[in-house]
């Protein structure tokens, strides 16, 4: 993926306690962070769902339920886009959603992009869902639009799940810009409102379609960066294969050695793969409706 030369979003809040880390080998923040295990939790979370309401809405998930206070951080702001590489690649990614979208949204919704602010931090930070904890993966906050990401995810991502490189990466965070897209366009906030009126297994399901068109989103920007000229051989192939590493069916195989479709949250490999494809091969908005019967 091309991002070096690409400008630097000014929508990126660094709010790590040091600077970033190295993107040789693998970005992430610091090294020793001590975390593993809430990290592991977190791609559970991102790619698995413990309650799809809660990860949706960016509540916590760790230390902040049944009354608990979740640790406190304070933090500081940098002024400007981050300068370490990992922080650059972030705010260059975000830069090129930015672009994309401002020219797409208005062509293709109607609708003026309003583009979100980027977090990113250490262990835990606030937001307007509750506190930000490294345990949640990455994440979309609706009431304050920021996405929420503290990167020794991607680490983890590619050391336990074996997905990994800068255009997972991109597309992870592709995915969460196409949740505040569904939050401009009015998705988000009805599908809420329908989940919380529904049973577990149909609030599953509806949150199924909720990710994979976040997942098909981030398609459709893969489709333009592409004509831009900034997609390398292998990057579609490398997001293929972080789309089939979190798909709900491989792992629930993984954690539990059962594979329960009921309770699916995110999507299977499969259709992870299929949605993100089917954004990158049209490039239209329009075909990524997945509340379509029967296309989920």
């Amino acid at each position: 993926m091309q991002w070096e030369d690409y400008r630097q979003s000014e929508n990126v809040e660094d709010r790590r306690g040091s600077g970033g880390g190295d993107f040789a080998g693998l970005p992430g923040g610091r090294g020793g962070l001590g975390i593993g295990t809430m990290v592991v939790l977190g791609l559970v979370g991102w790619a698995l769902g413990i309650d799809p309401r809660l990860l949706i809405g960016g509540a916590e998930l760790i230390g902040g339920i049944g009354g608990r206070q979740a640790p406190t951080q304070e933090t500081r702001r940098q002024a400007g886009p981050p300068q370490d590489e990992m922080g650059r690649f972030v705010s260059a990614v975000l830069a090129q959603n930015e672009d994309v979208w401002s020219k797409l949204l208005p062509q293709q919704a109607n609708r003026r992009y309003e583009p979100p602010r980027l977090v990113i931090f250490d262990r835990v930070s606030s937001s307007a869902c509750g506190t930000a904890q490294s345990a949640m993966g990455p994440f979309y906050c609706p009431p304050d639009k920021r996405v929420y990401l503290d990167l020794s995810f991607f680490q983890e991502m590619q050391r336990r799940l074996g997905g990994g490189g800068d255009f997972a990466y991109a597309y992870v965070i592709g995915h969460e810009v196409g949740h505040h897209i569904q939050n401009l366009l009015g998705i988000l906030p009805r599908a809420n409102q329908l989940r919380e009126r529904s049973s577990q297994r149909e609030a599953n399901a509806i949150s199924v379609r909720i990710e994979l068109q976040a997942d098909c989103f981030a398609g459709v920007w893969a489709h333009n960066i592409q004509a831009m000229g900034r997609i390398d051989q292998g990057d579609i192939e490398e997001a293929m294969r972080t789309a089939a590493a979190i798909g709900d069916d491989k792992l629930q195989q993984a954690s539990r050695g059962q594979v329960v479709p009921d309770s699916f949250t995110h999507g299977s490999s499969a259709q992870r793969q299929r949605w993100f494809n089917t954004g990158f091969r049209t490039g239209s908005m329009q075909a990524c409706d997945t509340f379509k019967p029967p296309q989920v």
